[in-house]
């Protein structure tokens, strides 16, 4: 299986249907789309002698020639190796290095040029003339390379927070099962909608795109080739059905616009929250300037998107008597998944008992490229170890509450952040809140809280633990406020709470 043959039944499908579209402008069709990637599959076979098997790294902003790169790499029986455009070349480099990537495709074909390219890859800028030419190429379609069962096709590198990034290997077949996923379990998609790639297509937004070509959709990517709220408001209203997948500090800014501006996402259809669990008091202000428009999913590189998830009828049902406990969790497994919550010892625990989340099924990686050791440590008898912290309830509904690095003990008692960031969060005047814990002489650690007030508004710890002390239990409680501008987030919008830990260790 070939994910490429996708696009290229859907070309002769409905070969005029709208392709590509930068900002509101159709820039291609199915049928333009589909014989650009054929024509460039071919001259990267004939020009630069890409072979079934090998890497291409491609390492830019969003643009929709990175939707064509990506399927011109397929359709040759190649693998994709997206990098985080936000990365210093250094990094980059790296990554390219360890993929034994043979090309890597930039915008001018210059980002390396300071740091140098790994031995054995040469790379290409898609705005000089010579990538152009490649993708004007209007030849007849040619077929996807005919490849075997478990192909490599998408090597994701992670974010690397502990330590160099890990290679992440993901088959053509789950891609597959990943896209079929999406309609069963997240969203239905018609040929009237459209995919808005706003967050990085590096990454999950990149990911979402194979659904929406099977059935034929428009794929839009704003003028600024990222997330800008007022951009995207003015996009829905010029386009309507669009969707976005977007994480929950993406989702804060958009509705605090919106909300502003007096909008109710005229024309937008659907925004997929992940990259981090979306916070319950986060939910009901975006339901109640948007309406029912949103779905939560999990899911990790090495089971991308598609660990669990919950769709919007769930989230919009206020009527249920446990509606405020799920909007805090991260749905029910995906029709692809298995989940288990474990103990220490690989166990399983009671349900509603806190431990770390396992995971199988069809969408799980093959393991880390040219890491066995790593693989050996994450995949156990079939079961991928994710490292997060959660617990199921009676219906199936997993709720997470931290990374298992993160979780805070002390005094003897774990204590998780996201329990403590759920209660602040309810404050009016919190608007983003982060918790952490700090080295402690006496307790082992205690719970510090970073705190961004809502804008205008005054807050200080003795408010914060006013509210906490009527919310929580007393050991949970923060026993430092801080208070700063905004939190400290990676590219794709999560909390570095490295950084926060670090700050929370200096003097006062």
């Amino acid at each position: 299986m070939n994910i490429a043959q996708w696009l290229q039944a859907r070309a002769l499908l409905t070969p005029d249907a709208p392709a590509l579209f930068s900002g509101s402008e159709l820039k291609a069709d199915y049928r333009q789309f589909a014989a650009q990637a054929s024509g460039l599959a071919e001259s990267l076979q004939r020009d630069y002698g890409i072979q079934q098997g090998d890497r291409i790294a491609l390492y830019m902003p969003n643009r929709i020639e990175l939707l064509v790169l990506m399927y011109a790499v397929w359709w040759a029986g190649a693998v994709v190796v997206p990098i985080n455009y936000k990365l210093h070349a250094k990094e980059a480099a790296w990554i390219a290095e360890n993929a034994q990537a043979s090309l890597l495709f930039s915008d001018q074909g210059q980002s390396m040029s300071e740091v140098g390219m790994p031995e054995g890859c040469m790379e290409l800028g898609v705005d000089t003339s010579t990538v152009r030419a490649m993708l004007e190429c209007k030849k007849m379609l040619i077929a996807p390379a005919a490849l075997a069962p478990h192909t490599l096709a998408w090597l994701f590198y992670t974010s690397g927070t502990t330590g160099r990034p890990k290679g992440v290997m993901l088959t053509h077949d789950n891609l597959v099962a990943m896209s079929l996923c999406y309609t069963v379990d997240v969203d239905n998609v018609s040929i009237d909608d459209a995919i808005l790639y706003a967050a990085p297509m590096s990454h999950g937004a990149g990911l979402y795109n194979f659904v929406f070509v099977r059935l034929g959709a428009r794929h839009v990517v704003p003028e600024s080739r990222g997330f800008d709220s007022v951009e995207i408001l003015d996009l829905g209203k010029r386009l309507g059905g669009l969707s976005m997948f977007a994480a929950p500090t993406m989702v804060k800014r958009l509705i605090s616009v919106a909300k502003a501006a007096g909008s109710d996402g005229e024309g937008i259809k659907s925004i997929v929250c992940g990259g981090a669990p979306m916070y319950a008091a986060d939910f009901v202000e975006a339901l109640d300037v948007f309406g029912p428009k949103f779905m939560q999913i999990y899911g990790q590189g090495e089971s991308p998107m598609t660990i669990t998830a919950m769709r919007r009828e769930i989230i919009a049902d206020r009527a249920h008597p446990q509606w405020h406990k799920r909007l805090a969790s991260v749905g029910i497994p995906q029709a692809c998944i298995e989940v288990r919550i474990v103990n220490d010892t690989l166990c399983d625990v009671p349900t509603g008992t806190h431990g770390e989340v396992l995971v199988r099924g069809i969408t799980v990686m093959q393991g880390y490229w040219r890491n066995s050791e790593a693989t050996q440590d994450t995949l156990v008898d079939g079961w991928l170890r994710t490292g997060d912290i959660g617990f199921l309830d009676e219906a199936g509904f997993l709720t997470l509450t931290d990374r298992s690095k993160d979780v805070i003990i002390s005094g003897g008692s774990n204590i998780y952040p996201r329990e403590v960031e759920e209660v602040l969060l309810r404050h009016p005047h919190v608007f983003e809140a982060a918790v952490v814990g700090s080295p402690h002489a006496d307790w082992g650690e205690e719970v510090v809280a970073f705190v961004v007030a809502s804008s205008g508004a005054q807050l200080d710890g003795a408010v914060l633990e006013a509210w906490c002390k009527a919310e929580m239990a007393s050991f949970k409680k923060p026993k430092r406020y801080l208070f700063c501008p905004e939190l400290p987030k990676n590219s794709y919008g999560k909390v570095l709470k490295t950084v926060l830990r670090e700050k929370a260790r200096e003097p006062v």
